[in-house]
């Protein structure tokens, strides 16, 4: 990939943590997701808005006026701020904006996004053609400068420090389903091209009932460079205790991009969530970063209270925002999965990470 475009070199992935100019949501309508609990989804969403627009803006999507309408009806009970939201009506299938969005960069030259592939998963879910277009009609309605990849990667199978290390997992990104020939070099070398991913530490599995193959915003996230929070299973009998063990002694091992150890922090799992006799995702580590606060999903277990004061202390100065989250998982998601942050363009920079993004990927939003 070329390293001599000056406005490329410019450009750096923005953490979650430093100033959003807005959210991106997608209003849930698509009762496949939510078998007989869309009205329960519907709510909670209404609960996430009005959390975030406290402190952000919200941009929404919604496929017609009826949903726009019920939208406005909820966020209008949940006492949202109407002022501090926008809607757009963009066709989609489904709600997990985290997956289908783009992924934003910012830099000198201003806001940029790439938009990587997205098939449902694997294929999972069909129909996603209105999903896979989501990336670069977001980034059009920003204004940002697109990028298009032309493979998939969802935004949920990754996190990073903003100073070039990521997270990830071989059970997701090295998924065949994806492109037969994937291994690990190709997947570096893309992650470094599109993303700066100096260096990618990788985890393995997924929890129980997880549907991604592995997304590893249900394992370990940075809460700060350097610092990792990630999920441990007290129980050795449960099925989740080995792998996420496997992950703890694999952080332990890990060097980030600047060559340090990484400082770790232990999450608790929460007891299982059941649906109809299954076991559905349920993790702490779903929470999302807001300008003032964290969104943290709770599931009314004995756990909720431990996972709530560590991710308190972890985030000193924002106040942490529990949202009752056992509908959300049913869909086999959760918060993070359901948002996805733009930056403030002209926040000052740290130590920018430099993606090198390929010449022939460059579009117009």
């Amino acid at each position: 990939t070329p390293r001599s475009n000056r406005r490329q070199r410019q450009m750096c992935i923005r953490d979650r943590w430093e100033p959003h100019r807005a959210t991106w949501l997608a209003w849930p309508h698509n009762p496949e997701t939510w078998p007989g609990a869309l009205r329960e989804a519907d709510a909670t969403f209404g609960e996430i808005a009005a959390a975030l627009a406290q402190s952000e803006v919200l941009e929404i999507l919604v496929p017609d006026a009826e949903v726009e309408e019920r939208a406005r009806a909820q966020l209008q009970r949940a006492g949202a701020p109407v002022a501090r939201i926008r809607f757009h009506p963009v066709p989609t299938d489904d709600s997990w904006i985290r997956d289908t969005g783009p992924i934003f960069l910012t830099g000198a030259s201003g806001l940029a996004a790439v938009d990587f592939r997205f098939d449902a998963w694997g294929g999972k879910y069909p129909p996603w053609e209105r999903d896979d277009a989501v990336g670069a009609e977001v980034a059009r309605r920003a204004g940002a400068e697109l990028f298009s990849a032309s493979f998939v990667l969802e935004g949920g199978s990754i996190d990073g420090d903003g100073e070039g290390t990521l997270l990830t997992t071989e059970s997701c990104l090295l998924e065949s389903r994806k492109e037969p020939e994937r291994d690990r070099r190709m997947m570096e070398e893309r992650l470094a091209a599109y993303l700066g991913a100096s260096q990618v530490i990788w985890l393995t599995g997924e929890v129980v009932g997880d549907d991604t193959d592995g997304h590893v915003d249900d394992l370990a996230r940075f809460v700060a460079p350097g610092l990792v929070v990630a999920g441990r299973e007290a129980n050795p009998k449960d099925p989740n205790h080995a792998p996420l063990e496997e992950n703890l002694s694999r952080l332990a091992r890990a060097r980030d991009a600047r060559g340090r150890p990484l400082e770790i922090v232990e999450l608790p799992m929460p007891s299982p969530v059941l649906a109809d006799g299954k076991r559905c995702p349920a993790s702490y580590l779903n929470f999302y970063v807001a300008n003032q606060r964290v969104l943290v999903p709770t599931f009314d277990v004995p756990e909720d209270a431990r996972a709530l004061a560590i991710l308190s202390e972890l985030f000193d100065g924002r106040e942490i925002a529990a949202i009752p989250a056992r509908t959300l998982v049913m869909g086999f998601g959760a918060i993070h999965c359901l948002t996805q942050q733009e930056p403030l363009v002209g926040a000052p920079d740290r130590d920018p990470v430099v993606p090198c993004l390929p010449a022939s990927d460059r579009g117009s939003a």
